[in-house]
């Protein structure tokens, strides 16, 4: 799938593409295995003084892993058209909180076919279709910032997806995800039952202009074992978000994402984001800022800057800055009958470095 510049930018700042960096174990008869990954370290702080309890949090900085992962790509020329293809990846953390667990996520574990004339299908355990196509141009952060749905929306597990083959710059989509019930008690089921999220739109990607159109199901269930991929408020989500590369060093960005209010639920909104990255030899700049705007609250603005450094090939280091205006609280004072008010709003920050390979 084609990257915008924003992407394509920064990870040829940092050389930092799976791709790229995958060392190559096994390549014969049309089989082939890959194995890449990275190691990352870095010190974090600052971020939100409060917890949803509105009780207050240490915010202080700490030395964390930042996503390490280890994976494998496999793929096999079944002909001229068509290709197997299957991807396994593990995520673990490489400091204290996990010394003793080795791998903590299986983050991606999929298979499927792909034919440059039919197009390609895949099943598992895999990335956002609408993240892939839409929202993309602002998923640049390595940690925080986005505000738009990201790659976990709606999907990883239980999912099915299509897309079509690059169509004079156009490309379609449409994945289903499946929330099972499969072995439950009558007591552990929900009201729902069995629920499946769809998504789909079309992307259009033809020299500097990138623009892509879509929609999610934004359904109001988790997997019991995969928390965080519905999250939704049983309401339908859409976006339109674009790119375009002012120069060769140089893209724009802009988009607007909206989903209905639902009367038991709430959880409305319509998020408007600008940006753009720059980059020039080994440095990568990158800016976004967005108006939140929820149907049952106050709006807000947040930001997020980052900027990398590619020290060699399969070497950089980077520093993430990002705020995302959290709401007035208000918090009892000991001794005091009234409340005052707290922003428990301070900017986060992510420095450190990564090795890839």
């Amino acid at each position: 799938m084609k990257k915008t510049l924003l992407a394509t930018a920064i990870v040829g700042a940092l050389g930092a593409s799976a791709a790229a960096q995958a060392a190559t174990v096994y390549d014969q008869d049309g089989t082939k295995l890959d194995v890449y990954g990275r190691i990352a370290m870095g010190v974090a702080g600052g971020g939100p003084e409060y917890n949803s309890d509105e009780e207050k949090i240490d915010n202080g900085a700490e030395f964390v892993d930042v996503y390490s992962r280890l994976g494998l790509r496999m793929s096999h020329e079944v002909s001229r058209d068509l290709t197997a293809f299957g991807r396994l990846e593990w995520r673990f953390t490489g400091d204290e909180n996990n010394t003793d667990g080795g791998f903590n996520e299986v983050r991606q574990s999929y298979l499927g076919v792909q034919s440059d004339q039919f197009g390609t299908f895949q099943a598992g355990n895999f990335d956002s279709f609408y993240n892939q196509f839409v929202s993309l141009p602002f998923d640049w952060e390595i940690d925080r910032g986005l505000e738009f749905a990201g790659h976990r929306k709606q999907s990883r597990g239980d999912s099915i997806g299509y897309y079509t083959p690059d169509l004079s710059g156009f490309t379609a989509f449409l994945q289903l995800k499946h929330y099972s019930e499969r072995g439950l008690t009558e007591a552990q089921q929900s009201s729902e039952g069995d629920v499946i999220a769809p998504q789909g739109g079309v992307r259009y990607a033809q020299g500097p202009v990138t623009i892509g159109l879509g929609f999610v199901e934004d359904v109001a269930r988790v997997d019991e074992n995969s928390s965080g991929n519905g999250g939704g408020n049983g309401e339908m989500l859409y976006g339109l978000i674009g790119s375009y590369d002012i120069t060769d060093q140089f893209s724009a960005r802009l988009g607007y994402e909206t989903r209905d209010d639902n009367n038991t639920r709430g959880g409305g909104y319509d998020t408007v984001g600008l940006g753009g990255t720059f980059t020039t030899g080994p440095w990568a700049f990158a800016a976004d800022v967005y108006d939140v705007d929820p149907d049952n609250g106050d709006s807000r603005t947040s930001w997020a800057l980052g900027s990398y450094y590619k020290v060699s090939s399969n070497f950089d280091v980077f520093l993430e800055l990002q705020q995302a205006d959290q709401q007035s609280i208000n918090i009892e004072v000991d001794g005091l009958d009234s409340d005052v008010t707290a922003d428990g709003d301070d900017m986060y920050y992510l420095t450190g470095a990564r090795y890839h390979f």
